[in-house]
């Protein structure tokens, strides 16, 4: 699949949303629509793998140690030959093991000027992988990692530059304003969630009628979706007709393939964008300190030792408090975790210039941000307004 555009594009991102639907994708494919709106780049999402080529390369690669061999030897399809010549190729994946896709592109190395590539999620034991040394991240003048507590390990390992790159949302779409709907559901959980936790709001909601609490029944944690744009707005309009939602780090319940290491989870910036209570456990370390450095950003809850509805029932009885909360949210996400704020990092990263259409949506975003701030409501004390945060952009390694 190529999205084509009737002017020539000077970016081309690469995606695999073709054959990736998981619902935890969702969130880079938006990444994606963004910039092919924004900056009009012509967006190449090819439907399969390669396996066969990809064994191949693999093969070739662990024998000779160079990418342009392995390259020659592969049985890769050309699925697209490029005519026009290109600033910047973009390939944005969801784990390390995917960067052989651009072999599909008969031409790339000589028609991209510079290559970046940004991996949403690469976890420690990946490293104890001799292969993974042998992917071809030598292929990109840049590496934006998804996860901060790889970021050192990626740099050493394939000498090629790394910076963080967390996580944003479409905070336009996400907030709830101009036009605030009425929050109707009291605890939204989606996704991965703390038995314990589950059954506490569960048995509630059975009990109390008037409770509403919305929460997944799949049993399979990589559920997959038919439409990515459509189960983003599903997941907005949840989110923000919901005063409490519930969030803990990334793949909380999955040690074994984060080797204990606590990263900042899509939830995080979504839950904030739309403007509701968050009540979880999130990752430690500095980055999240960074990147949600307000009040109650996330209102810190021990599964283990807290009873969740108690925390509620005791916000409940303020509902100012919880109005300012879902203001100051709002406010921070729209200043500093838009999806623009990210690709500006990756652009200054290259000393490309913003095109006008990202100053412009930046300068929307802090419009709005000033709008939502002074909502009238004189029992909500004014929050401090501030610029667009040094938080919202990237950490080199």
């Amino acid at each position: 699949m190529v999205k084509h555009r009737e002017h020539k594009p000077r970016i081309l991102v690469i995606s695999v949303r073709g054959f990736r639907f998981q619902v935890a994708n969702c969130s880079i494919y938006e990444f994606e629509d963004m910039l092919c709106s924004l900056e009009g780049a012509q967006l190449y999402a090819p439907e399969q793998e390669f396996p066969v080529a990809r064994a191949m390369y693999r093969v070739a690669k662990y024998a000779t140690r160079s990418d342009r061999i392995a390259s020659s030897v592969s049985p890769f399809p050309t699925e697209i030959l490029l005519e026009n010549e290109y600033d910047f190729l973009f390939a944005v994946l969801d784990n390390p093991w995917q960067m052989h896709l651009l072999e599909s592109i008969k031409n790339w190395r000589d028609k991209c000027r510079y290559k970046a590539c940004y991996i949403m999620e690469t976890w420690k034991p990946s490293f104890d992988d001799w292969r993974l040394a042998y992917e071809p991240f030598k292929n990109f003048d840049q590496i934006f990692s998804g996860t901060v507590h790889c970021v050192e390990a990626l740099a050493k390992a394939t000498g090629v530059p790394c910076g963080y790159l967390p996580p944003g949302v479409n905070a336009l779409k996400f907030c709830p304003y101009p036009n605030p709907l009425q929050r109707v559901i009291d605890v939204c959980c989606v996704g991965r969630r703390s038995p314990k936790v589950h059954q506490s709001l569960f048995q509630h909601s059975q009990q109390d009628h008037s409770f509403y609490y919305y929460y997944d029944t799949v049993k399979n944690q990589n559920l997959e979706i038919e439409n990515a744009q459509e189960h983003r707005a599903k997941l907005i309009s949840l989110l923000q007709r919901s005063r409490y939602n519930i969030a803990a780090h990334a793949k909380f319940n999955s040690i074994k393939e984060t080797g204990g290491c606590q990263e900042i989870g899509s939830r995080f910036f979504e839950g904030v964008a739309a403007g509701t209570v968050m009540l979880g456990t999130p990752p430690k370390g500095d980055a999240f300190l960074r990147y949600f450095d307000w009040e109650d950003a996330v209102v810190k809850v021990d599964f283990q030792q807290q009873d969740v509805l108690d925390i509620i029932q005791e916000f409940d009885a303020q509902p100012e408090k919880i109005a300012s909360i879902s203001r100051r949210n709002i406010v921070n996400a729209l200043l500093k975790h838009d999806w623009v704020y990210r690709w500006r990092a990756v652009l200054a990263a290259f000393d490309f210039k913003p095109s006008q259409a990202i100053i412009e949506r930046e300068q929307y975003l802090q419009t709005l941000a000033h709008s939502v701030n002074s909502v009238i409501n004189p029992t909500i004390k004014q929050i401090p307004f501030t610029k667009q945060s040094e938080q919202s952009g990237l950490e080199i390694s």
